[in-house]
């Protein structure tokens, strides 16, 4: 999405970039949208980045049932699952959560060093994810682990969803697909 600029319609609690402190922007200010991925809108208001998560996407004048249904509608099984069905749509899912500041999937960018899942029941699993931030003082990583395990508990068979923010090995522009580094003009 290009920067498009929307009046706020309501209060709407967001999260700054990239420090991640939850703030109540206010109805009527102005705000540019400069990224809309995995459901989720980067804002720029008064010169300032945040977050708004797309259960508030209505602030914005948007839809956030359209915004929430459509990679639940790509994900949902047609019935009993493998696993490796299973690991499919998780990767799909986690491909799905963005950095409010990078318009490429945090899969992309090699931030999800292990995701591993233990079945906990017939048809029902526990998922572990470790991943890192592209810098460790990054306020955004707890939400952007919230987001994580939000996706995979969206998931029909995964009951559990257990994100751990990791930093050995640091993170480095090396760990990203050569898509991701061509999308940043890194190639």
């Amino acid at each position: 999405m290009s920067s498009e600029s929307k009046v706020l319609l309501r209060d709407v609690e967001a999260s700054v970039v990239p420090i991640g402190t939850k703030v109540t922007l206010q109805k009527g200010e102005a705000a540019h949208i400069t990224q809309s991925l995995g459901g989720s809108y980067t804002v720029v208001v008064n010169g300032n980045m945040f977050r708004i998560a797309e259960k508030d996407a209505d602030a914005l004048g948007l839809d956030p049932k359209a915004a929430a249904e459509a990679p639940a509608q790509a994900a949902a099984p047609t019935g009993p699952i493998t696993q490796d069905q299973l690991e499919k749509q998780v990767w799909e899912s986690l491909k799905s959560c963005y950095d409010p500041e990078i318009p490429v999937n945090i899969v992309d960018l090699g931030l999800i060093y292990d995701c591993h899942l233990t079945a906990v029941g017939a048809n029902n699993y526990r998922a572990e994810v470790k991943m890192t931030l592209t810098a460790p003082g990054c306020g955004m990583g707890p939400v952007l682990a919230q987001d994580v395990q939000n996706k995979l508990v969206s998931l029909e068979p995964i009951d559990e969803a257990n994100v751990e923010l990791v930093w050995d090995p640091p993170w480095n522009q090396s760990m990203m697909t050569e898509a991701a580094k061509l999308q940043l003009g890194l190639l």
